[in-house]
């Protein structure tokens, strides 16, 4: 489905605030990602002032979240939006908060590059290198089903996220296992499980962007659904 619901109302005055609140979570979307990157940029080079400009600039991802958030308040008040307009700005809304947790995500894996920098962390990177790819492409196809409304693509991410568990189970078992064998490795290994943390909460929030995208589509509430469940409810909308 593409975004042929927003620009259908006699007052194109709200077209064009609907389109703009669109946008701009999409702008903001944009900004996260670049702060996941920057980060992991940051984590894989032992890059301390790129790591400080992510925490700086995770400001500007507050911002946007409040602004959003205001401007859906006022429509909703203002315009008192029912049906898919009232579920597009529910949806904003909700999105706005998960992006705004994503920088916090981004924000704490600098902070973990800044703590790791005092010791000996050339080769850090290399265990959470596969974890931040896969939820870096997730949020990517979750901001993507955002734009487009496409419910297909958000249950494909929904499906997603086991791979993304499994993958920070086996980091906790690798490094559990260094912190065993070698007490040394015990200060290192926790500021690791801490930025895989991180990553892996950054695949929490880009799931739960796609199930917003199927709210918004479909109105259906998909949060508490297994991934069997989830195929059945919008299977016939595909």
């Amino acid at each position: 489905m593409e975004n042929n619901k927003i620009g259908h109302h006699i007052s194109e005055q709200f077209n064009r605030e609907l389109e703009e609140i669109r946008n701009k979570v999409l702008t903001m979307g944009g900004l996260v990602e670049r702060q996941i990157n920057l980060a992991t940029q940051a984590f894989s080079q032992s890059d301390i002032e790129l790591a400080e400009t992510v925490i700086q600039q995770d400001n500007h991802v507050n911002d946007l979240e409040v602004e959003i958030d205001r401007e859906c308040i006022e429509i909703i008040a203002l315009r008192q939006p029912t049906a898919f307009d009232l579920r597009l700005l529910i949806s904003v809304i909700k999105t706005i908060n998960e992006l705004e947790r994503v920088g916090d995500q981004a924000k704490r894996i600098s902070q973990m590059t800044i703590h790791l920098s005092d010791g000996d962390n050339n080769d850090h990177y290399y265990e959470l290198q596969h974890i931040s790819e896969m939820v870096s492409a997730m949020l990517h196809d979750a901001l993507d089903s955002f734009a487009r409304m496409n419910i297909k693509e958000a249950a494909n991410i929904n499906q997603q996220i086991k791979s993304v568990n499994r993958e920070y189970q086996s980091i906790v078992r690798q490094l559990i296992t260094k912190m065993m064998e070698n007490p040394t490795n015990i200060s290192r290994s926790l500021d690791l499980l801490w930025a895989a943390r991180a990553l892996e909460r950054i695949g929490d929030h880009a799931c739960n962007i796609s199930q917003h995208v199927i709210y918004l589509v479909n109105g259906e509430d998909v949060h508490h659904l297994s991934t069997e469940e989830l195929n059945k409810k919008i299977e016939p909308k595909l």
